[in-house]
């Protein structure tokens, strides 16, 4: 037998090997796999479709249950340590939890960050090795002097715990001002509420310059950047696991977790939303900022809009980002 290339024997571990001796590839993922079964419309059966898709009917009628209470205050606990020292990965989590007397195995510690889409920020070898399936762009920002509302917006998704349960919020904020443009909240990490928090925040501010993202497949999907290219805006992307290259989002996590969610025991996705809508009026037109000399995001924002000789006139008032809740 020949010997295979390096590249077929990193793959051999995917692969399944029939009774016969025949390679078969693997499958999609399952969950992937499931959005193809039509239930109602299609003319094969069910039991033809889950056959055709390998799939039993156990994957079809699953539910899930969520996690336990235990769950669900160690995720809560492992928010506030992470935001402390977002250097921590999952040794040094479990060792502090460990140490605040929480009896937790490493790899729960290790899922419950998986779920979270928490990662130690540390800086990564040969950053240069990309998904080919996404394309990645550079990050526009070093060295940019950014001096004008709506030069650079950027946006990020983030963990937010509840009383039972967790939802996602995604924020679109102006680099320059720090005011908080729009958002969206979902119990999935779909493209869907992304997609309508961007919207929203173009309707009511019009399209940035530059748009600022992480990795993270939302962002990396050719539908999102495609919205932003057709409205003729430049993507700027952070370096892989460099959250500073985003940190005026991280900053207005770190508020938003401190002043607002963490004070109050959250029920629902609609008592979040409530609480939310609150806090963002007051972060935008209350909270003076230290950074803006004292200044509410809204009075640098509008500022900036003049400096930059824009028309404004639907801006003599802050307007209220838009914030939708899914429950997919």
């Amino acid at each position: 037998m020949k010997s295979l290339p390096s590249s077929c024997s990193r793959r051999l571990a995917s692969w399944k090997w029939s009774w016969n001796g025949e390679i078969k590839v693997c499958p999609l993922p399952a969950k992937e796999r499931l959005g193809w079964i039509d239930s109602s419309g299609s003319p094969l059966s069910l039991n033809t479709q889950l056959s055709l898709l390998s799939l039993g009917k156990s994957h079809f009628y699953y539910q899930s249950f969520g996690e336990n209470a235990r769950n669900l205050e160690l995720m809560r606990l492992m928010d506030e340590i992470y935001l402390k020292y977002p250097f921590y990965g999952v040794p040094r989590m479990h060792a502090s939890l460990r140490q605040r007397g929480y009896g937790v195995n490493p790899k729960r510690v290790e899922r419950l960050y998986r779920i979270m889409g928490l990662e130690a920020i540390y800086q990564k070898p040969r950053l240069s090795q990309r998904d080919q399936n996404h394309e990645i762009y550079p990050y526009l920002l070093k060295s940019l002097d950014i001096c004008r509302s709506n030069q650079v917006w950027s946006t990020d998704i983030t963990y937010v715990p509840m009383e039972k349960g967790f939802l996602f919020k995604v924020a679109f904020i102006d680099w320059y001002s720090r005011y908080l443009l729009s958002y969206a909240i979902s119990n999935t990490l779909d493209f869907g509420f992304v997609s309508e928090a961007f919207l929203g925040a173009t309707r009511l501010y019009g399209n940035p310059e530059i748009l600022n993202t992480d990795q993270g497949s939302q962002f990396t999907s050719k539908a999102f950047t495609g919205m932003g290219i057709d409205r003729n805006i430049r993507i700027s992307m952070d370096g892989k696991g460099r959250a500073l290259d985003n940190v005026r989002i991280e900053r207005y996590w770190r508020s938003y977790k401190y002043e607002c969610v963490y004070l109050h025991s959250i029920q629902d996705g609609w008592h979040l939303k409530g609480l939310t809508d609150e806090y963002i009026r007051f972060y935008n037109t209350q909270r003076p900022h230290q950074s803006l000399g004292y200044q509410t995001p809204w009075d640098c924002y509008s500022n900036g809009r003049i400096q930059d000789r824009i028309s404004w006139g639907a801006l003599a008032a802050p307007q209220t980002p838009g914030g939708g809740f899914q429950t997919i």
